[in-house]
């Protein structure tokens, strides 16, 4: 049996209002084939545990190119009960040699990342319920209107599934190679989100901002969800803030200790402060496929205690030998971790 320390249990978590994950739009475009996809995005919210939403991390520099390879682990994921797969985005890597004091970046050009809305594509068509978590897509070196209407046809042809995370990114490289401007990013990201809302929820859109102009045009069709759950990725403060103002959820590195609790109930504190209600912005936690076991089972309990609306679970990163040792791995996190229905 896990013994829990006390500093897991001596705190009630908030309450989490997972129905407010589902888009509250009223469907009032209603076509052939519609209600059944409404029905679909309804029972994918309700068919998890009511506290914790746990999902998986594709483990994108680790499984192979295969396409039958990433076909098992998603439907390994599926089978084994898991609510949603997140995967990266980088379209290139860049050569880290001589490259300036500021370079921070994770990732290279030998890491290898399948672009996420063709890997999405694929996997909604072999799997049923998993949710498709981008987490996250670098969106202001992406055209916004584009990254609408991706997002709307695999919303459309997933049958509801899709969760898109966004955020500005690390590498100015990558910037540069796609022709999109590396300093104004932060803030173009603010208008690029009320862009995409606009292009999911109305059939026709006029819009003058200061780097987009729509001349009565639309999408079509619309997605499932009105508009699609809008996430964001952020570490520094100034990104946090702009979550807690503009985002449907966090896709956080919150670690489960006091200082990620203390993290969490500052961000808690930016959506009050921007006249949000927190039960109804989302939080995504990270455990690592790392240690032993029942270090991967407290820690998801830590975060389940902390109030945590979503939960990834990352098998990359761990030195696991094949597929086999990443699906083992998923199947011993979905038996002991107390976060399970």
């Amino acid at each position: 049996m896990l013994v829990l320390s006390v500093a897991v249990v001596r705190r009630v978590r908030p309450p989490i209002d997972i129905a407010g994950f589902v888009p509250q739009r009223p469907f009032d475009r209603v076509r052939v084939g519609y209600a059944a996809g409404v029905r679909a995005v309804l029972d994918l919210h309700r068919c998890h545990d009511a506290t914790v939403r746990v999902g998986v991390v594709y483990p994108h520099q680790e499984i192979g190119d295969d396409p039958a390879r990433i076909a098992a682990f998603a439907q390994a994921a599926e089978d084994l009960g898991y609510a949603h797969i997140v995967a990266y985005d980088h379209v290139v890597g860049a050569e880290p040699t001589a490259r300036p004091p500021s370079w921070k970046g994770a990732y290279t050009h030998r890491d290898a990342f399948h672009e996420p809305f063709v890997l999405f594509g694929y996997l909604a068509a072999i799997t049923k319920k998993l949710e498709l978590a981008f987490g996250i897509v670098i969106l202001p070196q992406r055209q916004t209107v584009l990254v609408a209407k991706q997002a709307a046809t695999l919303d459309v042809l997933s049958h509801g599934r899709v969760r898109l995370g966004v955020a500005i990114g690390w590498n100015h490289v990558e910037y540069e190679a796609l022709g999109m401007s590396w300093r104004d990013r932060a803030k173009r990201i603010e208008e690029q989100m009320e862009v995409l809302r606009l292009l999911w929820t109305q059939e026709l859109v006029d819009y003058t901002g200061r780097w987009h102009r729509i001349d009565r045009a639309g999408i079509k069709p619309l997605p499932v969800q009105r508009p699609i759950p809008l996430w964001m990725g952020a570490d520094e403060e100034v990104a946090v803030k702009r979550v807690a103002r503009l985002a449907d959820g966090w896709f956080s590195h919150l670690a489960p200790t006091e200082e990620g609790r203390a993290a969490l109930e500052r961000f808690r504190q930016y959506v009050r402060d921007a006249g949000r209600d927190p039960a109804r912005v989302g939080v995504e936690g990270r455990v690592g496929a790392t240690g032993a076991p029942d270090e991967w089972a407290q820690k998801a309990a830590i975060f389940r205690d902390m109030g945590m609306s979503h939960l990834e679970f990352r098998t990359g990163g761990s030195k696991l030998a094949d597929l086999d040792a990443h699906i083992d791995a998923m199947r011993r996190f979905r038996e002991i971790a107390p976060v399970f229905d």
